[in-house]
């Protein structure tokens, strides 16, 4: 019997001391208190670097629940500004498994999150009254800017799933929700630190543990230097006020975003600061989806721009050429079918047809290529056709560096099967393809990205919004060319004809003095009032910029689309506005286009 008595000890000794860390974990916490350094978030710069968002400091009041006892409650509540009950709720949520995994009595938990330096000052006098809280030096962001919220994003406490992906953070964290602060999340947040300091038998910091010899200094996160040119994003951002839609201007030769405007929008001093949550529920509850960035998430039908890709997917076939004509009696017909036209000349070739935007052309030359007999199929024709699609970077992610992005949709030859039937269908019973409608939807960033193509006469870089982050280079997906399965020779007869648009076409009101602007209109059906869609780069030859303007419910794309476009042009090319197109962006602002709760 003593025998096992004796081994019973043995095994629970070595049961507390081998497997057991609760022991430990109380003795360690007596004797050492490992206070966290957090490091100074990284900066973010516009392409000018100019500052865009900065740190301000503000203070966390921690406690310790094992060493939190025997304090004047009332002195401590009034020293922070809160009440008793407060106080009593706060205690109870901390202790609460539910609403704080993880907890230890022995481990800072957080009491009060980031108050400000002011505040802290009045704490800071009574925090020797107060055993077992003590504050630790957090920072905030802070704007230089009202503008590109949808870009810059925000930052937030983290939520349990995230402490569950990354062990980096603990309960009380911070951590890109949205934008750049989310996608960059790991370059902007730097590495904690921590700082050993000895307590004595009553809790009582002694100092550093060994003169600071296992102490770890917190590293700051890297700054980033965004491509965005703050004008140009203001000025987007007023063209669309009133508006639902999107702006979204590219440097073709590097693939770098200059302006990305989502409206409507908000200011990002809202999601910062105690008034965080009470402001984001609202934004979150607006019928209108101001958190929504429509310019990567939007998933529209890309109406009449969509008629470059056409255009060159012909000509590279040999369905094609560049003299082809085709007849345009206000409209494609074939037998009883028809799809209307506006009237202009016929017949048409592929110049004109990018020029006057005909619909026939488009349909006549999609229709032989999807009836084509060399393809042997119907089948194979469309499947071929969405190949020249695919490469022209529709249908799936671009893979811009801001989270969420959609991939909009290019239909496959199974989803016609799966629709109408194999064998049942032909390039008259998909014939809107052909001008941007029917299931074709791509994004406003997919647009751009084209107009990108188009300039650069085959090839486009994945578009990205940081150019530069301190520390490390980009990834190198954004600096790798992407062709087109379309030959340069055949871009050069597109730019030609978007050039024509704007010369005596249907773009002709984007005209800009000097500069020699390439566009191409857009007009997508709706259930209510038509989209009003632009694409458009400059100048013709070496081009700076190219850019796409979607207007929920604008009209013609004359009516929005191409003045808005022609206006963020002229803006970055010359570095202003002259005073007749600053008193049209007026004009255009103060127009207001009334929608109901059900946009996109």
């Amino acid at each position: 019997m003593a025998v096992v008595i004796i081994l019973i000890y043995i095994v629970r000794l070595m049961s507390l001391q081998l497997f057991t860390s609760d022991y430990k974990t109380g003795a360690d916490s007596n004797a050492f208190f490992k206070k966290i350094q957090y490091p100074a978030r990284g900066l973010i710069y516009d392409r000018d670097s100019t500052l865009m968002v900065y740190n301000e400091s503000a203070y966390n009041i921690m406690v310790v629940m094992e060493e939190q006892h025997g304090i004047d409650t009332l002195d401590f509540c009034n020293t922070i500004g809160i009440t008793k009950q407060d106080y009593i709720n706060r205690m109870a949520q901390i202790k609460d498994p539910r609403l704080n995994p993880g907890y230890s009595r022995y481990t800072p938990q957080m009491f009060i999150d980031r108050i400000p330096a002011d505040q802290y000052a009045v704490f800071q006098e009574k925090l020797y009254k107060f055993k077992g809280f003590y504050a630790e030096q957090r920072t905030v962001r802070k704007y230089s800017t009202t503008v590109g919220a949808h870009v810059l994003g925000d930052v937030g406490e983290v939520s349990r799933s995230d402490i569950e992906k990354d062990e980096y953070y603990r309960q009380g964290d911070y951590i890109g929700k949205l934008g750049i602060e989310s996608y960059y999340e790991k370059d902007l947040r730097g590495q904690k630190g921590v700082q050993i300091l000895l307590r004595d038998v009553r809790g009582r910091i002694k100092g550093s543990y060994q003169n600071g010899r296992y102490d770890k200094a917190a590293v700051p996160g890297n700054n980033l230097y965004l491509s965005l040119d703050q004008d140009l994003q203001s000025l987007g951002e007023k063209l669309l006020k009133g508006k639902i839609g999107t702006i979204v201007a590219i440097e073709p030769a590097t693939g770098e975003v200059l302006c990305l405007v989502s409206s409507p929008s908000y200011d990002p001093h809202m999601l910062i600061g105690a008034d965080r949550s009470q402001n984001y529920a609202k934004l979150a509850s607006d019928p209108h989806k101001p958190l929504y960035n429509r310019a990567i998430m939007g998933q529209y039908p890309p109406g009449s721009t969509f008629k470059t890709s056409q255009g060159l997917t012909f000509l590279q076939e040999g369905v094609v050429t560049p003299t082809t004509s085709y007849p345009c009696y206000r409209g494609f017909l074939l037998g009883r079918f028809r799809l209307g036209c506006h009237g202009h000349a016929s017949p048409v070739q592929l110049r004109f047809a990018i020029q006057t935007s005909c619909n026939a052309y488009f349909c006549w030359g999609f229709y032989h290529m999807i009836n084509k007999r060399r393809y042997g199929s119907v089948y194979a024709a469309f499947t071929k056709w969405k190949d020249y699609m695919v490469s022209m970077g529709f249908g799936y992610k671009l893979g811009i560096d801001l989270p969420g992005e959609k991939r909009g949709f290019i239909p496959n030859s199974d989803y016609y099967d799966k629709w109408y039937g194999h064998n049942h269908w032909n390039g008259q019973t998909i014939i809107s393809d052909a001008i941007g409608q029917g299931e074709v939807l791509l994004t406003p960033l997919q647009i751009a990205n084209l107009c990108a193509t188009i300039a650069n006469r085959g090839y486009y870089y994945t578009p990205h919004v940081v150019r530069k982050i301190e520390g490390h280079d980009i990834d190198t997906s954004f600096t790798r060319r992407h062709y087109t399965m379309v030959d340069k020779k055949y871009y050069d007869l597109v730019a030609e004809g978007m050039r024509a648009a704007v010369l005596g076409g249907t773009c002709r009101g984007g005209a800009i003095p000097g500069i020699d602007l390439c566009g191409k209109t857009g007009t997508a059906q709706n259930h209510g009032r038509d989209h009003s869609i632009f694409m458009g780069f400059a100048p013709m030859n070496n081009p700076k910029i190219a850019v796409s303007v979607y207007v929920e419910n604008g009209g013609f794309g004359a009516t929005f689309g191409v003045p808005i476009g022609s206006l963020i042009v002229e803006q970055y090319l010359n570095g202003q506005l002259s005073p007749s197109s600053e008193t049209k962006a007026n004009t255009i602002s103060q127009h207001t286009i009334s929608y109901g709760t059900n946009s996109r």
